[in-house]
């Protein structure tokens, strides 16, 4: 018999929590970390549940999800009668409905690796012992794991099967655990204020990158311009086309001395790109003994979309630089739609030309903020001067500065506004690079004056300048001295969708310190508040594909076509320098509701080949979770079952998370169990972020391998799980491609080396080249079930198509292994 969902609010009388959810961020224990069981950040539900209405402000499900779980919660309570309904629908609900808590993984021990993910959430003694008295009928229609089957008559050994090795997760205390629940769904900051958040690896290889931008053309394609003259494609799924975009690095005027600021600087494409196909570009050039910044407007090529036609380069613009330094270089379209040029004051130190210097000469147009229109510039003039620019009637200045009484700015962005209100839209943010005591961060208007080089922040520079009662300059909103940072690179007002979180902070940081920092405004006092931003500790960051540390260098920001927030840094500010990143910004405390921010990107034609993207950097400093069910006997039960929409998303996330864990583990000198199957280790490889010198094995001596023995090799901790594949066939050892290696292939190494499962096919080398071998087996297909890789379908030994970057590797395990 069904019961009306009435019936349910009025039977369930022991679940009275209801978490509160809170916007914004706030001081939070750096230790909180809520993760959902598909390993992201819990959210706010667009559409409110019905069922498991005590996450209806914050959590792990959405309203699909929770119809879900209220189907399943009638299938279980139809087995009972009235009596059994009015005594356990409230528990089998509690139970059933963890699987929305924003601590969901914690419950069910989804984010320690060395154990299985629970079928029935981690419950405090209390509440099991009550749960086991009034309604331990229901254990085998909420769950098939079969220990608890076993253990279902002894109290005492069912709750302890239950039970958290942390108490302060356990269900329901943590429902009034302060430390858990207060700030919740904010991002977390330490005692410091400092907020943590995480990254993740977009791009790297990069030689100082310093533009990435979009061409708004609904194809989220988009474009990383380095500065040595070449600007590469990326396609949505981080894929890089072999071919560059733009390649004018014969005529770039730069070098490999680190710190030298000439170079490509700058890249916007038209409003109507989409339409017009016109893109510019801002760089040095020598002309003669000259050198010159130069704005030019490119097209695309009509033959390929991805690749400009070089020919048809037009100069709009050429200023002299009479030094080497100061160069300016940012270029955008603002939202009246004229394209904006961020120059700077000329070079050397102080701005030493002229009576007044340049930036504060409306003649010159070095130091200065101009603006012009390009727009149906294909016959006449190739630009001209908007009607309202401040100046045109001045005659003593240069008709197209928009704003003077700039040093530097480097890194320029216009605000998209509030998704919902629009408020700030249009705002342009500027970081003006200080001389040396100040950076400074300003919002630019018309016709107003910075202060340069009467002032640098707030302070005076030149004090005769300084006090002239008609400077009229316009101060920053923020500024910060030298012993912050040395610097300043300006970012962006994040507005995009994935955190909702991060609306409304302006996002910058400083090149010389490394130190990533954010403002808000305060809209009733209308400053603006300052945040320095922390790279997640502990916990924070341990989700898959996130990291937390970046190369210090912090050259640039981006935004993609959806308003997600990008930032760029190298480890070597060089301009042939391939150590560039290209980083994410990620909240690990909130995201938004599954499907909110889905797009679907214009088809993209592509022409050259693709470059798949290979992650390089690693999450460091991980607290190695402790949390591990006891078996009162020792004894290791059947795999319990995985909560059903998990079961095919979390295993390959589950592995990478493990890697990095087991790491930490290493370091602290513990160690999980592991088979006795003998096998080798290689040479590692070393690592940029890591602590002391990794270990490095040796080769095991093995007397007359038999045709198909294998071995596991290059683990950087010698660890004998894992590994890159390597093969004895007709007296060598060899390595195996990993063309449609899968975890069947896996599995069928796994095995035959004594291991239960396999976790990852590992590939792209992950456990390094066996550059020393031959490589012996390609396109390998198992299925799963043969002795060796020779029983498996390959397309010969020896025969292949591949090279040792495509070396195969495998993570074995045994997952149903329970320490007591």
């Amino acid at each position: 018999m069904m019961w009306c969902n009435c019936n349910i609010m009025g039977l369930i009388w022991h679940a009275p929590y209801i978490l509160v959810y809170l916007a914004g961020f706030g001081v939070a224990p750096v230790s909180l970390h809520p993760q959902c069981l598909d390993f992201k950040p819990p959210f706010k539900p667009q559409e409110g549940l019905q069922f498991c209405v005590m996450y209806n402000s914050f959590g792990c499900c959405d309203s699909a999800k929770d119809q879900e779980l209220m189907a399943k919660f009638y299938r279980i309570m139809d087995n009972f009668d009235y009596y059994g309904y009015a005594n356990c629908a409230g528990y089998v609900q509690d139970l059933i409905c963890q699987e929305c808590s924003p601590y969901a993984a914690h419950l069910f021990d989804a984010e320690d690796p060395s154990t299985p993910v629970r079928s029935i959430p981690g419950l405090c003694r209390d509440y099991c012992t009550q749960y086991w008295l009034k309604c331990r009928s229901t254990i085998t229609l909420l769950s098939d794991d079969m220990r608890l089957v076993e253990v279902e008559q002894d109290q005492h050994r069912f709750c302890e099967y239950l039970e958290l090795e942390d108490p302060d997760y356990c269900y329901p205390h943590l429902l009034t655990n302060e430390q858990l629940t207060k700030n919740l769904g904010r991002v977390t900051a330490d005692s410091e204020g400092c907020l943590q958040l995480c990254l993740e690896e977009v791009a790297n290889g990069l030689r100082n990158p310093l533009a990435m931008v979009h061409a708004n053309d609904g194809t989220h394609r988009f474009f990383i311009a380095e500065q040595v003259g070449v600007v590469w494609t990326y396609l949505p799924d981080r894929s890089r086309l072999e071919k560059p975009f733009l390649n004018i690095s014969k005529a770039v005027l730069t070098s490999p001395w680190e710190g030298d600021e000439r170079g490509f600087l700058g890249l916007t494409f038209h409003p109507n790109f989409k339409y017009n196909s016109k893109l510019y570009v801002y760089y040095s050039v020598e002309v003669g003994f000259d050198e010159r910044i130069r704005i030019s407007e490119f097209r695309i090529s009509a033959a390929d979309m991805n690749v400009v036609d070089h020919n048809s380069e037009r100069i709009i613009l050429e200023i002299d630089e009479p030094a080497s330094n100061h160069n300016g270089g940012q270029l955008l379209f603002a939202d009246d739609g004229y394209l904006y040029i961020f120059t700077g004051d000329g070079g050397m130190a102080g701005d030493p030309f002229g009576k007044y210097g340049n930036s504060q000469n409306k003649s010159a147009l070095l130091g200065k903020v101009l603006r012009i229109d390009v727009d149906n510039n294909d016959r006449g003039p190739v630009y001209r001067i908007p009607r309202d620019n401040p100046f045109v009637h001045d005659p003593s200045a240069r008709p197209e500065v928009y704003a003077y009484g700039v040093r530097n700015m480097w890194r320029c962005s216009v605000d998209r506004g509030d998704p919902i209100t629009k408020e700030g839209k249009g705002r342009i943010f500027c970081g003006d690079v200080g001389q040396n005591k100040y950076e400074e961060v300003d919002i630019i208007e018309k016709g107003k004056n910075y202060g340069w080089r009467a002032k640098e922040g707030f302070s005076c520079y030149d004090k005769k300048l300084c006090s002239n009662s008609s400077l009229d300059d316009v101060l920053p909103i923020y500024a910060y001295p030298h012993k912050m940072g040395k610097s300043v690179t300006g970012g962006y007002i994040y507005r995009g969708c994935e955190y909702p979180n991060l609306n409304g902070m302006y996002i910058f940081g400083d090149f010389m310190s490394g130190r990533m920092m954010t403002l808000q405004e305060n809209k009733n006092t209308r400053q603006w508040d300052y945040h320095e931003i922390c790279m997640g500790t502990g916990l924070t960051c341990a989700f898959p594909g996130l990291i937390n540390n970046y190369y210090q260098y912090i050259i640039s920001f981006g935004e993609d076509e959806a308003g997600e927030l990008y930032f760029m840094s190298t480890g070597v500010p060089s301009a042939t320098s391939a150590s560039g990143v290209v980083y994410k910004f990620v909240d690990p405390s909130r995201r938004a509701p599954p499907g909110k921010c889905d797009y679907d990107p214009l088809p993209v034609k592509v022409k050259s080949n693709l470059i798949k993207f290979k992650p390089k950097e690693t999450l460091i400093g991980v607290e190695l979770p402790t949390k591990q069910p006891k078996l009162q006997d020792g004894a290791a039960g059947p795999h319990p079952t995985v909560p059903a929409y998990t079961q095919t998303t979390t295993t390959d996330w589950l592995q990478e998370l493990m890697d990095l864990l087991r790491e930490q583990e290493a370091a602290l000198g513990r160690t999980t169990a592991a088979p006795t199957t003998t096998t080798t280790s290689g040479t590692g490889r070393s690592g940029r972020r890591r602590k002391g010198r990794r270990r490095k094995g040796k080769h095991k001596s093995e007397a007359a391998p038999r045709n198909g023995a294998l071995r596991l090799v290059g683990d950087e901790e010698g660890r004998n799980d894992r590994g890159r594949v390597e093969i004895y066939i007709n007296g060598e050892w060899g390595t195996v491609c990993d063309d449609l290696w899968n975890t069947k292939n896996a599995a069928v190494v796994c095995q035959q080396l004594g291991f239960r499962y396999a976790l990852k096919a590992s590939k792209h080398a992950e456990f390094g080249e066996g550059k020393h071998l031959k490589i012996l087996l390609d396109d390998v297909q198992c299925e799963g079930t043969e002795g060796t890789l020779l029983d498996c379908k390959h397309t010969g030994i020896g025969n292949h198509n591949c090279a040792h970057y495509e070396d195969a590797g495998v993570i074995c395990g045994n997952m149903d292994y329970v320490e007591n």
